[in-house]
């Protein structure tokens, strides 16, 4: 756990006083009890929080014991947000107090205010010895601590701006600097399916490799943080062995927002953790990376969101599998997007004109039976107002609850997922309490991981665009076979006008195609020399993304770019190296997959409608 700083600091006030300070990170909390880490918004807001996601129920205490600096009255600022605040003008949902040994402060916090700021709780008398500091849930809805200060000066209050804010962090933080992290043949950034399928690729190759995760467990999309079920077909096309590693860990239950056993968290770790060549760092955050002179990228740097630890791996080769493409923006590539214009590509899926509208993000929920057939749920009403007519009578919500498809997922993520929580308790409450649905079920689980579909997408040396698609255009350095329809969501026109300031319910229409072999060239970025993509950041259009995004489709978009470079290390070439002279070589590694031998097909799930040959 994050080391507590203690402090002498200078106030500055009528006469100078010397005040006794102490900063704890609430993510560094001894027990965080029933609060939950998310470090989903570090790059936006600064910091892992703290989390009280218990649906409507208080959740235990987060608990920390500490030694204060010397004896006197502390004043307690806790740093928080009051995340209803953009749609409800009154008090917020996620209202908390702070208890010091037991005696809860006078002040409540985090239900006022409409950004991340820092509040008073109220003061104590100190004593000798050890101290007791707890967040104490009064809802159960989602309040938020990034961290607590203790002051003998009450004027002492940290600042509230970001630049400032981090200045202040690092005079009250005793972390080393950057440790190194290892130097590897390939750094794997991003642990979903795609990210886990570069690195295992990589290693049975003979690579040394780190995959660096910035969650607790593997999977993405298809983890029980999200639970969205794996998609596309496999054993087609020109390389069926691309795939199959699939069937040594995959889930075999489908369906989305299903139960967090049905994702087989523990068996994607297994698979990842039995290959002797993979180093593994989960809660591992990259927002850094270094550049040699000529651009390509030298080591990234990745902050462990429950410590604040900082290291640094380094290697001749990178993979961006973090969906978001964060190591390539970092690193300068090239990207697009939002949706292309019609004729920039000539793609007749495509609006006229370009825009920022992307895919959203699904916040998926689901319910179960109550313990003894009566289910209960508070009434939350926070701005967003059901009527008969506009309600959802449904006990789950699946990947159709989407959210942010007009929205920048990139820069205001928690407020896209906060509004994903925000429709599923306002609709359930109002099935509950208005129509008296659903009471003998009470809620068993709301993500409070967002699912994101689309944000950046990297550039390649060959961009996948629409005609690739639909008339299967036959590259010389065709990979891995998509299978999946060209499937665009769009927020649902019905929705959007009975919710025309937040639409929340996505439609799509799918469009059948032939599958079709995507150019190895859509792999590596077109101008950071060193740099592979697996996943949904990819080089492609937002039309064609559509079709290559499930995550069946990336895992094999995985094993090819571990593939590619294992050659780039055996002929101590680049990326571009082995489209342009060492080809062969990787078809034939394709032809042969890296999967175990004589498996069972258990992948028959999910797989599309596409047209057969």
């Amino acid at each position: 756990m994050r080391k507590l700083l203690l402090s002498i600091t200078a106030a500055i006030t009528v006469c100078a006083v010397n005040a006794a300070s102490l900063l704890i990170e609430a993510e560094s909390f001894d027990n965080p009890g029933g609060w939950t880490a998310d470090s989903q918004f570090i790059d936006e807001m600064g910091s892992t929080y703290l989390l009280a996601h218990g649906l409507g129920k208080p959740v235990a205490d987060a608990e920390t014991r500490i030694q204060l600096p010397e004896e006197g009255t502390y004043h307690v600022f806790a740093r928080t947000f009051n995340w209803t605040s953009p749609w409800h003008n009154g008090d917020g949902a996620g209202a908390f107090q702070i208890a010091v040994d037991g005696k809860k402060l006078p002040n409540k916090l985090g239900h006022t205010g409409s950004a991340w700021e820092w509040q008073y709780a109220g003061n104590f008398k100190s004593h000798t010895g050890q101290t007791n500091v707890s967040l104490r849930d009064l809802t159960g809805f989602d309040g938020r601590c990034d961290a607590v200060y203790l002051t003998t000066d009450k004027n002492d209050a940290p600042p509230a701006d970001a630049s400032s804010l981090a200045r202040f962090r690092a005079r009250h933080s005793d972390m080393p600097g950057i440790t190194d992290g290892g130097k590897y043949d390939l750094v794997v950034i991003g642990g979903g399916i795609a990210g886990m399928h570069a690195a295992v690729s990589a290693a049975r190759l003979g690579l040394k490799v780190a995959l660096l995760q910035n969650r607790p467990v593997l999977g993405g999309n298809n983890s029980s943080e999200v639970r969205v079920h794996l998609g596309g077909a496999l054993d087609l096309g020109k390389y069926p062995a691309l795939g199959s590693m699939l069937k040594e860990y995959a889930p075999t239950i489908e369906g989305n927002a299903q139960p967090a056993a049905n994702y087989g968290d523990s068996d994607k770790l297994r698979w990842v953790m039995s290959e002797p060549n993979i180093s593994l760092f989960l809660n591992t955050h990259v927002n850094e990376v270094s550049l040699s002179p000529d651009g390509s990228i030298e080591s990234v740097t990745g902050v462990e969101t429950l410590t604040g630890k900082r290291a640094r791996f380094t290697a001749p080769l990178f993979c961006d599998a973090t969906g978001d493409g964060t190591v390539g923006f970092l690193a300068g590539a090239d990207f697009l997007i939002g949706r292309e214009s019609r004729l920039e590509f000539g793609e007749p899926s495509a609006p006229e004109q370009a825009d920022a509208m992307t895919m959203g993000a699904s916040v998926q929920w689901r319910s179960r039976e109550a313990d003894g057939g009566k289910g209960r749920f508070p009434k939350f009403n926070y701005g967003l107002v059901f009527s008969d007519s506009t309600c959802h009578r449904t006990p789950v919500g699946e990947w159709t609850w989407e959210t942010g498809m007009h929205s920048d997922q990139l820069n205001a993520f928690e407020r896209v997922r906060d509004y994903g929580m925000l429709v599923a308790y306002s609709n359930w409450s109002y099935l509950v309490n208005n129509l008296k649905l659903y009471t003998d079920r009470e809620l068993d689980w709301v993500a409070h991981v967002g699912g994101k579909r689309e944000t950046r997408r990297l550039l390649g040396d060959y961009i996948l665009k629409e005609d690739d698609l639909v008339k299967r255009v036959n590259h010389e350095d065709a990979s891995f076979t998509a299978t999946w329809s060209i499937d665009l969501h769009f927020p649902d026109p019905e929705n959007s006008r009975q919710f025309p300031d937040g639409p929340f319910i996505a439609s799509n229409r799918h469009v059948f195609i032939h599958p079709y072999g995507v150019p190895y060239r859509c792999l590596y970025s077109r101008n950071v020399k060193n740099l592979f993509m697996a996943g949904r950041d990819i080089s492609c259009t937002h039309v064609a993304l559509g079709t290559v995004r499930v995550m069946r489709t990336t895992a094999m978009m995985g094993e090819v770019v571990g593939m590619a470079a294992s050659l780039c290390r055996t002929h101590n070439a680049l990326p571009r190296d082995i489209y342009r002279q060492h080809l062969p070589e990787l078809k034939e590694l394709m032809a042969k997959g890296t999967a175990k031998e004589a498996l069972p097909d258990n992948q028959r799930y999910n797989e599309g409608h596409h047209l057969s040959d």
